[in-house]
């Protein structure tokens, strides 16, 4: 047959084998953006609405213990903040990969945001990551305290406060293993193209 049409056993030239791939590692790419956006907002709420009060002798008098009370803290809330507002700016470049993925003339321009997006995660874990660490090593002398330094535990006293401040210490970490996730992700991507 001549023509448009297609004999059974031919294969179009305009199909790709690699498109389905592509697809496939946008949408991927797109719902760890969700996963880690989520992660990140997660923490950052859960730290920053962080605190516990207990009364001393009188109602009058007591104790208080306040996320910004201590700067690792406050660290980490602007940090999981700026890396949440990063992943869902992002997502519209993401959608764009989804919706684009077999365009042909913007490759070039695609492999070149990919690159850029690639480092721009690596900054964003980097944040993540830092404080992260930061405000682990707040939450684990408030569990055990340091003998050497004076500093006695309190999460005997403030359970609440040390309990919320775990939680969202492990979800900057989750956030961070799916950032980790993406950077691959966007590897495998750009070594495609």
């Amino acid at each position: 047959m001549k023509g448009g049409s297609i004999e059974i056993g031919e294969v179009s030239k305009n199909a790709s084998p690699g498109r389905g791939v592509a697809k496939g590692l946008s949408i991927m790419d797109f719902v760890l953006r969700i996963l880690a956006a989520a992660a990140t907002l997660g923490s950052a709420l859960a730290m920053g609405t962080n605190d516990e009060t207990l009364p001393f002798a009188t109602q009058f008098i007591r104790f208080s213990a306040e996320f910004d009370d201590l700067p690792s803290f406050v660290f980490f809330v602007l940090a999981n903040s700026v890396v949440c507002g990063y992943l869902v700016l992002s997502l519209v470049l993401s959608v764009f990969h989804i919706v684009r993925s077999s365009a042909v003339k913007s490759r070039i321009f695609l492999i070149a945001l990919d690159t850029l997006r690639v480092n721009a995660v690596k900054v964003m874990l980097g944040l993540v990551i830092a404080a992260a660490s930061a405000a682990t090593s707040i939450v684990y002398i408030a569990h055990g305290g340091n003998v050497g330094a004076n500093w006695f535990a309190i999460c005997q006293q403030y359970n609440d406060f040390c309990q919320r401040s775990s939680g969202s210490l492990i979800g900057s970490y989750i956030a961070a293993a799916l950032l980790i996730i993406l950077i691959i992700l966007s590897v495998v991507a750009v070594s495609r193209n």
